[in-house]
C-alpha cells in the first residue's frame, strides 16, 4: 500500500504547524498534494504566511499553498490570538517566507484535485474551521462521493467546549460549514478534544523535541513553550495539548487511537450551545452513524512517533 494522498486544510496555529511537519516528515505514509489555508486561529493573511513559514522550516518550498475563505459562511470571524499570539505562530522567530501562494483559490483547488484524482484516493485533513471544505461541497456536490475520507480535528463530547462552555473552537467558528461536512456522506473521522487533551506536551516530551538539536526540533519546542502557558493556566494541566497532529498521526499509525462509529450533529441555532458537536456516544438515538469519533489515544506512542519523525527533518 503506497503513501496516502492528502490535502491539509489549515489555519496555523502552532499545533497546525506540528501537524504539517509530521506529514512532511512521513513521505512513505503521506503524499501531501497541497495545503489549503483558511481564516481561523488568526485572519487569512496570517494563516497563509504561517503555512509557508512551516514549509520553508521543513526545507519544502515546493509544497503548493492555496489561500481559501477569509470568513465563515454565515457569521463574522472569531479568532484565537489569546492562545496562539498575534501572529498565530508566536514562539520561534521564523523568517518571512519567500515562497509564493498559488493563484488558484483553495476551494477550486480542492474541487479540481478531487475530480482529477481517481475516486476515493484523496483524504481531506481539516485542522481548522471547515469553511473551505463546506464551500467546496456546496459548489461541487459531486466531489462528496470521490473523497476517500475526511479526518478532522474538531468538536468534543466529554471535554465539552474550549471557546464556549459547549463548543470547541474549530466547530464554533463556522458551525454552518461543519453541519455541511458532517452531513455530506463521505467517510468521516473526528479527533475531538476528548483525544487531543490527552496529547499533552509535558516538559520531558518538549525537552525531547529540543534535544533533537535541529531547527525543526528547536522551533517546535519554542512553539509549545509559548502556547502551553494558556492551557496550563486554563486547565491546570502538565502541558499544552497538541490537537492537530492527532490528524496526521492517525494517518500514519491509526492503532494509536480508539473510538466509536456514532452519529454526530452540529448545533447551529442556539445562542447557548451554538457550535456544539452533539455526539451520540452512548447510542441513545436511532440517528444513523456518520462519524468515527475518537475517544482515546496512546499518548506515549504518539509522542514517540512525533519525536522520531520530526528528527528526520
Amino acid at each position: 500500500m503506497g503513501a496516502r494522498k492528502i490535502i491539509i486544510d489549515t489555519d496555523p496555529g502552532q499545533d497546525d504547524a506540528v501537524a504539517i511537519l509530521l506529514a512532511l516528515a512521513s513521505p512513505e505514509a503521506i503524499d501531501l498534494l497541497g495545503i489549503t489555508v483558511v481564516a481561523g486561529n488568526v485572519p487569512l493573511a496570517l494563516t497563509s504566511i504561517n503555512a509557508r513559514k512551516v514549509c520553508e522550516l521543513a526545507n519544502r518550498p515546493d509544497v503548493q499553498v492555496f489561500d481559501g475563505c477569509d470568513r465563515p459562511m454565515a457569521h463574522s470571524l472569531v479568532t484565537a490570538e489569546h492562545v496562539h499570539g498575534k501572529t498565530g505562530l508566536n514562539g520561534p522567530d521564523l523568517p518571512s517566507p519567500s515562497m509564493q501562494v498559488q493563484e488558484t483559490h483553495a476551494v477550486d483547488y480542492i474541487i479540481h484535485t478531487l475530480r482529477r484524482e481517481p475516486p476515493n484516493s484523496v483524504t481531506l485533513c481539516p485542522l481548522g474551521p471547515l469553511t473551505n471544505i463546506a464551500t467546496a461541497l456546496q459548489k461541487a456536490p459531486d466531489i462528496a462521493d470521490r473523497i476517500q475520507e475526511i479526518v478532522l480535528m474538531g468538536g468534543a463530547y466529554f471535554e465539552v467546549g474550549n471557546i464556549t462552555p459547549a463548543a470547541e473552537f474549530n466547530i464554533y467558528v463556522d458551525p454552518e460549514a461543519a453541519q455541511i461536512v458532517f452531513q455530506c456522506g463521505a467517510p468521516l473521522t473526528v479527533m475531538p478534544l476528548d483525544v487531543t487533551h490527552k496529547a499533552l506536551v509535558t516538559k520531558p516530551r518538549n525537552d525531547a523535541f529540543r534535544a533533537l538539536g535541529t531547527p525543526v526540533g528547536v522551533a517546535v519546542a519554542e512553539m509549545t513553550d509559548f502556547f502551553e502557558r494558556f492551557d496550563r493556566e486554563k486547565y491546570g494541566s502538565d502541558g499544552a495539548p497538541l490537537h492537530d497532529p492527532c490528524v496526521t498521526a492517525y494517518l500514519i499509525r491509526p492503532e494509536l487511537f480508539s473510538g466509536r462509529k456514532i452519529n454526530v450533529e452540529i448545533e447551529t441555532q442556539s445562542d447557548l450551545t451554538r457550535g456544539m458537536t452533539v455526539a451520540d456516544w452512548w447510542r441513545v438515538t436511532d440517528r444513523p452513524a456518520n462519524a468515527l469519533f475518537m475517544g482515546d489515544l496512546d499518548a506515549d506512542g504518539f509522542f514517540a512517533l512525533l519525536a522520531d519523525r520530526l528528527g528526520r527533518l
